[in-house]
């Protein structure tokens, strides 16, 4: 018999002739199998630590038909809000040996490209869609969650949502108990933006408020949140207070609050939601709602867990709660 050379890397046939078990049995002992005795698993550890063995990815995918990758889809590379979710995703999947790879919806020259679509070609073994779907789709045969509220969905799968009725009332009664009443709100496109807005008209509703707001077709980012805020105060002069459907937004409305002269929260409180980042700089020192994103990222893993241990289970429907959280954006009503 010829020996390996010193070079080569060792194989699954190596480990198994040094431990003096049959190949079969050390793929048992690398899937974690109870099958195999204390002794004969003791032996195979032992080989794989002498000989340096890894084990081929690529080869443990194309027996198991896996890749072990979890696309994530996303709106917007530049809300950092989706950071968070990711960090979540991974503390859950990571220990279980599954990668994540992100893919963004994005248009080119006016045509959706559609990142669910985009992921099924390349077979990954699991969906979380945290972004516009782009439409309705039918069961997609792989684990797949629905994270949020979004215009469209998919048949059959798991829904993580942070509770954004909640998250909407405790920032305008936090705005109301401040004294302010003309109460503007700039939105945007969006399953998610268009629930803020249902939240933000009913709760001014009980207070007897007409609903001040502008932007319904705007992007939720940046530039959105400074163009909706341009109308806002073209249309209500009269507000004091600046609800962004984001934090990404609130960037873009402190820009046009600055730009007529009303500082904040001198002349104006903002508050965002999401409680990202941006939130926390100094900058913007933002009250904001922080609708838990690590947390929603944890249980958008753990459904996908779930699924994959149970396939036939009924969808699930997790709501995490909101919580407010004030910094110096928000004040008193000017008088």
């Amino acid at each position: 018999m010829t020996n390996r050379p010193r070079s080569a890397r060792p194989t699954i046939y190596d480990v198994a002739r040094e431990a003096g078990v049959s190949k079969s049995l050390v793929s048992l002992v690398l899937n974690g199998s109870d099958l195999v005795s204390e002794p004969k698993r003791d032996a195979v550890r032992a080989a794989i630590g002498k000989l340096g063995y890894r084990p081929s990815r690529a080869a443990a995918n194309l027996a198991a038909d896996r890749t072990h990758t979890v696309g994530l889809v996303i709106d917007d590379f530049s809300n950092p809000w989706f950071v968070e979710v990711l960090q979540g995703l991974r503390t859950v999947l990571d220990p279980h040996g599954f990668h994540v790879a992100i893919r963004e919806q994005h248009r080119v020259d006016d045509r959706l490209v559609n990142a669910v679509e985009g992921f099924l070609d390349t077979q990954v073994d699991a969906l979380v869609i945290a972004g516009e779907p782009g439409h309705d789709f039918d069961d997609l045969g792989i684990p797949t969650v629905i994270e949020g509220t979004r215009l469209h969905t998919v048949r059959g799968a798991d829904h993580v949502s942070s509770d954004q009725e909640l998250g909407v009332e405790l920032l305008l009664r936090h705005l109301q108990s401040l004294g302010h009443t003309r109460i503007g709100h700039v939105t945007g496109v969006g399953g998610a933006a268009r629930r803020r807005l249902e939240a933000y008209r009913r709760v001014m509703a009980t207070v007897g408020e007409p609903p001040r707001y502008a932007g319904e077709r705007n992007a939720t980012n940046e530039e959105g949140g400074y163009a909706g805020t341009v109308e806002l105060l073209r249309r209500h002069p009269e507000i004091t207070a600046v609800f962004a459907a984001n934090d990404t937004m609130a960037l873009g409305a402190r820009a046009a609050l600055r730009e007529v002269g009303r500082e904040v929260p001198a002349d104006a409180a903002l508050i965002g939601y999401d409680n990202s980042l941006l939130a926390r700089s100094r900058f913007l020192d933002l009250t904001t709602v922080d609708n838990r994103g690590f947390d929603v990222g944890v249980a958008c893993g753990e459904a996908l867990l779930r699924r994959l241990r149970d396939p036939a289970a009924p969808p699930a429907d997790v709501v995490i709660p909101s919580r407010l959280v004030v910094r110096s954006s928000s004040a008193s009503a000017p008088r």
